[in-house]
């Protein structure tokens, strides 16, 4: 009996020294206590071995993760002030020169090819014949200098960006959008870089493509012309309608979110396109309502409207068009913005997109601040306390179902199979508002 003590004391004592981090691998938290409770109290998060002292929790995931090499500062000496701190470019962070004249960091030029040493001369062979004369060679004209191509973010002429959050000092520099979304961007304060809208955790953009809370994207068709349960929680139900058309040889609709219907204690907010032939981003196709009654916003960048009736609630332009932020305090914050489907996309996906409708819809960006442990919907179960993810890894559009879980009877009703919702439903509020229009 005391040797198989002995065994059982050893093999505990060896997997306990496995399973524990390197002992110079550093401690971290999750800093944002007020979004992120359960993981801020977690004790056990240490940086990875592949950057054992310079790491941050991301508290989304509750992960540690790298973070990238601070970049270096050029500065140009008889330059404008703005000219003063350049941060490198990512393509060389640390070797960057400043191009005063444009007022930005830039790579420095590759080095010269190497020149080759010509081989000696051949021995000189003594002859009876006169000596051939000699060969004068022409120098080449020197290569003209052709400036590395910009950085993709830099050639898109991007909107300027930088991180919002008080918890991250060190990363307060602007950033410029990527290429890819030019003018739609947040800074990961944690990675301190640009990330497009549509790729942040929360976001529900295109064909609908999901990113999960856990970072993972998937992709929810369901039906056109049907609403389906987004999130649902005893204090704040989501509903989306879809719209879209039908792809006979796939045997599925193509579906984009048209609108959403948003239910919080006793209130409605309805957002959704409206109906475009012709694209023109001067104009505003933003179809708003709060409790049943059409909700009308000056145009213009960071123009405002709040409620009267239930505290903490406005919205807010983002753009002069077509784009709003809709925040409810210590609740949620949506990001809404209509986007048409161009020509470029319809060819390049056989939309069989038509000149009557542009299929105008919305991309959207998710965050919340006091979802339970339990809440459900096709977004919202990424967010549960208990979610496991059915993602299959490694495919191109992973696909999760649960039409007939998360179906809905109207985009402000709360009787899907799934629904959490514990305020009573004001059907009546939506017909009133759809009869006076």
């Amino acid at each position: 009996m005391a040797r198989l003590f002995l065994l059982a004391l050893v093999f505990s004592t060896v997997i306990a020294i496995e399973g524990a981090p390197a002992p110079n691998n550093k401690k971290v938290k999750c800093k944002e206590n007020k979004l992120y409770p359960q993981c801020a109290r977690r004790e056990d998060l240490f940086c990875p071995d592949s950057c054992p002292r310079d790491c941050a929790v991301e508290c989304r995931s509750c992960q540690p993760v790298c973070l990238p090499p601070k970049p270096s500062k050029v500065k140009c000496v008889d330059g404008p002030k703005k000219c003063k701190n350049l941060l490198c470019p990512a393509s060389c962070p640390e070797t960057c020169v400043a191009n005063c004249a444009a007022c930005q960091a830039v790579c420095p030029p590759p080095p010269p090819p190497p020149v080759a040493t010509p081989s000696p001369p051949p021995p000189v062979v003594t002859s009876s014949s006169p000596p051939p004369p000699p060969v004068i060679s022409t120098p080449l004209p020197p290569t003209p200098y052709i400036p590395p191509p910009p950085d993709s973010s830099e050639a898109a002429g991007g909107k300027m960006v930088r991180c919002k959050s008080k918890l991250f000092p060190d990363c307060k520099e602007e950033h410029r959008c990527p290429a890819a979304c030019p003018g739609r961007c947040e800074v990961n304060c944690v990675t301190c870089s640009p990330v497009c809208e549509c790729n942040m955790p929360g976001a529900v953009c295109q064909d609908p493509r999901f990113i999960g809370a856990d970072g993972l994207t998937f992709y929810f068709h369901g039906k056109k012309d049907k609403d389906f349960c987004l999130v649902s929680d005893t204090n704040l139900h989501i509903n989306a309608h879809f719209i879209g058309r039908r792809n006979i040889k796939m045997g599925r609709d193509f579906t984009w979110v048209h609108s959403l219907g948003i239910l919080f204690e006793n209130h409605r907010i309805y957002v959704g396109a409206k109906k475009t032939a012709t694209w023109d981003n001067t104009k505003d196709r933003l179809d708003l309502s709060f409790d049943g009654q059409p909700v009308y916003i000056t145009e213009g960048e960071g123009v405002k409207w709040q409620s009267n009736s239930a505290s903490g609630t406005r919205i807010t332009r983002t753009r002069i068009t077509n784009a709003v932020v809709i925040e409810v305090e210590g609740n949620f914050r949506i990001k809404a913005t209509v986007v048409p489907i161009t020509k470029q996309e319809s060819q390049i996906h056989k939309y069989n997109i038509t000149d009557d409708d542009c299929f105008a819809h919305l991309d959207l960006g998710f965050k919340f601040y006091s979802l339970s442990g339990d809440v459900t919907g096709v977004l919202g179960q990424t967010y549960a306390s208990n979610y496991v993810s059915r993602v299959k890894m490694g495919i191109d559009m992973p696909v999760l179902g649960g039409d007939r879980e998360f179906g809905s009877s109207s985009v402000f009703s709360t009787d899907c199979a799934a629904a959490r919702f514990k305020y009573g439903t004001q059907e009546s509020l939506w017909k009133d508002y759809k009869s006076a229009k």
